[in-house]
């Protein structure tokens, strides 16, 4: 399986930049991503910043809308969230949102889902938090919902939180099947299984290889359970690297960075970051996405642009 490469923007606050020339910066990053080789540029699916980014007062776009404007401000990479809360939308609607930007993006369109977990965001906005349980009840029903929205006609399904009476999802996707699924987390009851039931990609936090190998493991013993071919879902990793030329360089930027960032992060120069990938990818991880609270300018997405043409050169050569 090919190696994917994500470009996450989880950051809009830009020093000096005011908000009339925000999404101007976000559609500059989102092309320099594009233009250096990366196959995917996701947003967050939130209404106040995030703890670890930033205070909840700096600036944050609403995910859809800004992934619609993306769609038309590039022209190869896949377009999705990272990840969008189940709780935040019908998901009869998501799915046709999801759709629509297919539509728009001629077939670029990436569904992100998990069960959500900012309470603040949803006590602010009025939106209900159930507990956990609930939650991922709630996300078992909506992958339900969404498959079936991509793939068949009028489609209905009455769950104990969702239900649908033959809906309509016109225009189609463009994509054959619907916009491939994205399940984040590593939940290993039930996150985990849900990846096996319902997801084509999964997104993890990298680590250690052995606790990624063990959660892996109880990955493949749901596939089996549900009868699902492993090698069909690509897993993908947060990153955590901080490219760099020297380490007085990664000094500086690991001092930029909030304490549980920095406690994530792994400084290494282009060589080393390809074999630290390599090792991943030979584990059975094959994603690997890259921050822009990290790579925020030109010449850092360039040199992750450098880094996929080195790991995509060796896998091309092995």
């Amino acid at each position: 399986m090919k190696a994917l490469f994500g470009f996450h923007m989880p950051n809009y606050t830009h020093p000096g930049v005011p908000n009339e020339g925000l999404f101007d910066r976000v559609v500059h990053q989102a092309k320099a991503a594009e233009k250096a080789g990366f196959d995917l540029v996701t947003v967050m699916d939130h209404l106040y910043q995030i703890r670890g980014i930033g205070p909840e007062t700096d600036p944050m776009l609403e995910a859809y809308t800004t992934l619609s404007a993306l769609a038309a401000s590039t022209s190869r990479v896949k377009l999705g969230t990272l990840v969008t809360g189940v709780t935040y939308r019908n998901p009869a609607i998501l799915a046709k949102q999801v759709t629509t930007l297919d539509v728009i993006s001629n077939g670029r369109a990436i569904l992100g889902i998990g069960a959500a977990w900012n309470e603040d965001e949803h006590r602010g906005y009025g939106v209900e938090f159930p507990p956990i349980g609930q939650r991922m009840d709630r996300l078992d029903e909506a992958l339900t919902i969404a498959k079936l929205m991509f793939t068949e006609d009028r489609p209905s399904f009455e769950g104990k939180y969702y239900r649908i009476d033959r809906a309509l999802n016109v225009p189609r996707p463009i994509q054959a099947g619907g916009p491939k699924i994205l399940i984040g987390g590593t939940g290993e009851k039930r996150t985990l299984r849900l990846l096996a039931q319902h997801g084509d990609i999964g997104h993890w936090f990298g680590g250690p290889i052995e606790e990624l190998n063990r959660k892996k493991q109880i990955f493949y013993e749901h596939c089996e359970a549900v009868k699902r071919d492993p090698s069909e879902v690509q897993l993908t990793l947060g990153a955590g690297l901080v490219l760099v030329e020297n380490e007085k360089d990664g000094k500086a930027i690991l001092d930029r960075l909030s304490p549980e960032r920095r406690a994530m992060a792994t400084v290494a120069t282009v060589p080393q970051a390809a074999e630290l990938i390599g090792k991943w990818i030979d584990a059975g991880f094959t994603g690997f996405t890259f921050n822009n609270n990290i790579y925020g300018t030109d010449e850092a997405i360039a040199r992750v642009g450098e880094l996929i043409k080195v790991v995509n050169n060796v896998r091309a050569t092995a």
